[in-house]
């Protein structure tokens, strides 16, 4: 009888490296570049691809699969978070955070794209043994096996709460947004289920790059023809705008690297007109973007100024955006001046202006679809920091605009405290100093624009930021 300790024991299969992918590898980067430095991934993700081209050989296809990654990846994090931690033995909070992004990765891979189930699991945990290590690969393979058994919809079965029992709490996790926007956004929008769901549906889709033609520099049609009826079309609301139908890459557009045309929502742009076109008595030689950066709607709104003889002062309190809008008014057919001021306390004097732009910093609300990091990092509490200066900024701009003049308040969010609220105080506090314009009438063809006065864009409705606009006409 043979000694079993002694019978020969099977070779010890050999080590072998981890492949590395080069595209899974800058989508884990980028995300945690979000995570760790509060980077924004549209700023965080261009020079990392142009980085990849000139060393890694990226291609088009290569970049498509890493900007749908971390993008994707983003938007539905509330979503894979609730997934994630129904796999796994232990609070999400003591997963570490590499860790989880490289899960939140491959469940994105799993439930959110078309990769075979297989082929995702095994990049991810061949992306975990690179990154993270061979031992924390084991665990990442473990969870996405399990989360390998359902599909998205079966998951959302499991772990979101049923609509009927807690309406919000669903739609936050289906949806994958912080409980308090969806709450913050249902308010604003008013109305039912429907289109509560519907915007929701809407900022988790990718937008159409849209570029806009600065007047006197080039015109939208220039562009249509130069890009070509197969790769762009017009916009929908903005004579300015040509939309980018098959994607493509922005910089890579001859108008956009001259300054010619830049990369604007259409949203952003028809603010811009509707103050530009609002109706006034007397004197149009001198208009105000009282926070101007990084320049977008100062490039649009110097370009028409010029047109009818007037000029665009661009004040912006930083130094560095500054300097971005004097790089995007470049080449500007007309005389223009930028400065670096607090809009707070304005070198300039009270009622020098004609038109007043004033773009207040928020919460960013309405532009969750380009930047979806920024539903995570935001709290309610911030609300109450942006209020003050909201307030302060719109005084300024009343305080700036002759007798008769116009100003424009624009936010790039909904919430009804940044909006509405801020509109409502500074009328209070301004009685029989200025009146509400109808804005509506100058935005010519754009649908369901409510009672107005005011104008709030949506995505879901019309297909930009959701833009905010109330204009108001200074009187004493």
């Amino acid at each position: 009888m043979s000694d079993p300790s002694r019978r020969p024991r099977k070779p010890a299969k050999p080590y072998r490296r981890p492949q590395k992918d080069p595209v899974r590898i800058l989508a884990f980067e980028a995300l945690r570049a979000v995570d760790e430095r509060d980077a924004y991934a549209n700023l965080v993700l261009p020079p990392l691809l142009r980085k990849a081209r000139e060393k890694e050989g990226f291609d088009g296809r290569d970049a498509a699969l890493a900007t749908e990654l971390v993008y994707g990846t983003l938007r539905r994090q509330g979503t894979y978070d609730a997934i994630v931690a129904d796999c796994v033995d232990r609070p999400l909070r003591e997963v570490d955070p590499p860790v989880l992004d490289v899960l939140s990765l491959g469940a994105h891979q799993l439930l959110g794209t078309r990769i075979p189930p297989h082929a995702a699991v095994s990049a991810t945990v061949e992306l975990a043994r690179v990154v993270l290590g061979d031992g924390r690969a084991k665990f990442v393979n473990a969870v996405l096996r399990k989360i390998a058994r359902h599909d998205l919809d079966g998951w959302l079965e499991r772990v979101a709460p049923p609509y009927d029992e807690d309406p919000e709490d669903h739609l936050a996790v289906v949806h994958s947004h912080p409980r308090w926007v969806v709450s913050s956004l249902w308010d604003s929008l008013g109305g039912g289920r429907a289109g509560v769901e519907e915007l929701l549906a809407a900022d988790n889709e990718r937008p159409e790059v849209t570029l806009v033609a600065r007047p006197g520099r080039a015109t939208a049609g220039e562009l249509l023809e130069s890009l070509g009826e197969e790769a762009a079309a017009p916009g929908r609301w903005s004579p300015y705008a040509v939309r980018l139908t098959e994607g493509g890459e922005p910089g890579a557009v001859e108008a956009v690297r001259e300054g010619r045309a830049g990369v604007q929502d259409e949203g952003s742009q028809l603010v811009a007109l509707a103050l530009a076109n609002a109706p006034l008595e007397g004197p149009d030689r001198a208009w105000l973007d009282g926070c101007a950066g990084p320049g977008g709607k100062a490039a649009l709104l110097a370009g028409l100024a010029a047109e009818r003889g007037a000029v665009l002062l661009a004040s912006e309190k930083q130094p560095h955006r500054a300097g971005l809008v004097a790089r995007a008014l470049e080449g500007n057919p007309g005389p223009y001046q930028v400065i670096a001021a607090d809009g707070t306390r304005p070198p300039w004097r009270p009622g020098s202006f004609d038109r007043v732009l004033m773009d207040v910093p928020c919460t960013g609300l309405g532009a969750l679809r380009r930047r979806p990091e920024a539903r995570w990092r935001r709290r309610p509490e911030d609300l109450d920091g942006f209020a003050p200066l909201q307030r302060a900024l719109l005084g300024t701009a009343l305080d700036s605009v002759r007798i008769g003049g116009v100003v424009g308040y624009v936010t790039c969010s909904p919430h009804l405290a940044e909006t509405r609220a801020v509109v409502d105080d500074v009328l209070k506090q301004r009685a029989g100093e200025a009146e509400l314009l109808d804005a509506r009438p100058l935005l010519p063809g754009v649908p369901e624009l409510g009672e107005g006065p005011d104008v709030q864009l949506w995505p879901h409705l019309h297909g930009t930021d959701a833009m905010y606009l109330a204009l108001f006409r200074r009187l004493a």
